[in-house]
């Protein structure tokens, strides 16, 4: 009789105390670009995981502040602004953008621990 082509499989007996261990790892060593792809997971979900900070928004709103800065000096919006209603403008954006930011980030935060069964660190609402 010719023998099975299927792997044999193995057996999850329990110890002497009746509990039963998982094995270990038992397929191949991950390759580099697999181990690289495990690790960016898991630092995004650290990152995505954290809950959102007055210091973070601010920060969205200084760098898309100083976007419109530049995007007013060059004359992207087809004509000259001067330099100090470019300035004007670049601070009325860090004002209006840092609360609209941290709104938003706290909305992504919020839908993400309902997703994951969590309350999330706010409890209020």
């Amino acid at each position: 009789m010719p023998p099975t082509k299927r792997k044999r499989r193995t057996k999850h007996r329990g110890n002497a105390a009746g509990m039963v261990e998982a094995r270990g790892r038992t397929g191949r060593a991950p390759t580099p670009e697999e181990r690289k792809k495990a690790a960016a997971g898991q630092r995004r979900g650290q990152r995505v995981g954290k809950p959102p900070s007055w210091q973070g928004a601010f920060t969205k709103a200084l760098i898309m502040a100083a976007l419109l800065f530049v995007l007013t000096r060059v004359g992207i919006f087809g004509r000259h602004v001067p330099v100090s209603q470019s300035v004007f403008l670049a601070l009325f954006a860090i004002v209006l953008y840092t609360p609209l930011a941290y709104m938003t980030d706290r909305f992504v935060y919020q839908r993400q621990q309902r997703r994951l069964g969590d309350t999330g660190s706010s409890g209020k609402r």
